[in-house]
């Protein structure tokens, strides 16, 4: 396969102090969010069982929905935004000690949100440093080229960030209670800028790399009018989530922006993509979009569907497949390497993919058996991420294959 332009044509810059690891945001912060997301499931199995106790500021429940989205999505939608901004804008964002004193910060608060005796205003304030960072760092250069249509990603970490905010003040005592649905937010909020990303880019990585066997120049395009309608319907579905949970007008919304989802993917061209695992993972993890909503709104409509599962359709199915899908894609394009995986990476789409069926389908079918699944599609996502980490170390590590800068 040819190599493709994956967001932009960078920015020449030369390699700045800290070596290859400091060059770009998407290296420091895809190695931690693979490390991490292959560290924190085994953690969180073990405190489960009440085996270890992870949980000086939140208590496990609390310390594992923050963590899967303040900790591993986070640090992923710090480094792709990091890398698209200074191509969408050919100015640069974070490089060099700075960009590495941002990944630290990120680890100091992951840190200090488990070391027991620390004044709880310490982990808070790291934890709510990160984000307002990430969002500065996006939005000067956005800002500075007028780069308007991409603002939207500026005030999608703004509101993640105030997401983040409202679990901490439940914490502090300030706003009790409010903490399982400032949770839900956030996943919400990563959704909605996958909702946006993948029509952005989904349909064009897929044209570029299979226009040589498909039929009709036209057969995989994006559809302007339904992903306005799809995005919108999402966003809408935000805002009745944080204002009218689980009333009618939100099951709803969430039904037509579920079709919507679907809608708008069907000439994107899924069904020439079985035999190139890069977009294969992109295409079924988006899937779990529109299947995570779905099992929302059955969820409304039946006890026999647990909210929950809805919610691990769309963390681990959609977040947690489409993060690994990503990270390997820019992983490989922005290192100067051909687009291709070999099997271990083939194997950790798969395993990804598999969590995600166990963790939803598994309580869903055998209730009793539910613990069982949880272990089982824990295991799967540690060692899809782990086998990204041993792949990826020195592809991140190391200066770009072609000798460019970046």
């Amino acid at each position: 396969m040819t190599q493709l332009p994956l967001l932009g044509a960078p920015p020449a810059r030369p390699t700045p102090r800290g070596g290859a690891l400091a060059a770009k945001g998407f290296r420091p912060f895809f190695l931690l969010a693979g490390a991490f997301a292959a560290g924190v499931l085994p953690l969180w199995l073990l405190a489960l069982g009440g085996l270890v106790r992870p949980t000086a500021y939140f208590d496990t429940f609390g310390w594992h929905a923050h963590e899967m989205v303040f900790g591993f999505a986070a640090a992923v939608i710090a480094g792709f935004l990091l890398t698209a901004a200074a191509n969408w804008t050919a100015r640069e964002t974070l490089t060099g000690p700075p960009l590495l004193g941002l990944a630290a910060l990120w680890v100091a608060a992951r840190v200090a949100l488990v070391l027991p005796h620390l004044p709880r205003a310490v982990p808070a304030l790291l934890d709510l440093s990160f984000l307002p960072l990430v969002a500065l760092a996006i939005g000067r250069p956005i800002v500075a080229s007028r780069n308007h249509r991409n603002l939207v990603m500026v005030g999608v970490v703004l509101a993640l960030w105030t997401a983040n905010l409202v679990m901490h003040l439940d914490v502090l005592g300030a706003l009790p209670g409010a903490r399982t649905r400032a949770a839900l937010l956030a996943v919400d909020l990563v959704v909605f800028l996958m909702v946006v990303m993948a029509g952005r880019i989904f349909p064009m990585f897929t044209r570029n790399a299979t226009q040589h066997r498909v039929p009709r120049s036209d057969a995989v395009r994006a559809h302007p009018r339904l992903d306005a309608l799809a995005i919108a319907a999402t966003a809408a579905l935000l805002v009745l989530d944080l204002a009218a949970p689980g009333r009618p007008a939100t099951t709803l919304v969430t039904g037509i922006a579920a079709a919507l989802l679907i809608a708008r993917a069907a000439h994107w061209g899924s069904r020439y993509v079985l035999g190139e695992p890069l977009l294969w993972i992109l295409h079924v993890t988006y899937a779990w979009i529109p299947v995570g909503l779905g099992l929302r709104v059955a969820s409304q409509l039946t006890a026999a569907v647990p909210a929950s599962l809805a919610t691990h359709a769309l963390t681990v199915g959609a977040i947690g497949g489409m993060t690994l899908g990503m990270m390997a894609r820019v992983g490989l394009g922005h290192t100067g390497r051909k687009l291709v995986v070999g099997r271990p990476m083939a194997l950790a789409f798969a395993l990804v993919t598999l969590a995600a069926l166990v963790r939803v389908a598994g309580p869903l079918l055998a209730s009793a058996h539910t613990r069982l699944a949880l272990h089982v599609s824990g295991t799967l996502w540690t060692t899809a991420f782990a086998l990204f980490v041993v792949v990826y170390t020195p592809i991140l590590a190391r200066s770009r294959a072609d000798g460019k800068p970046g």
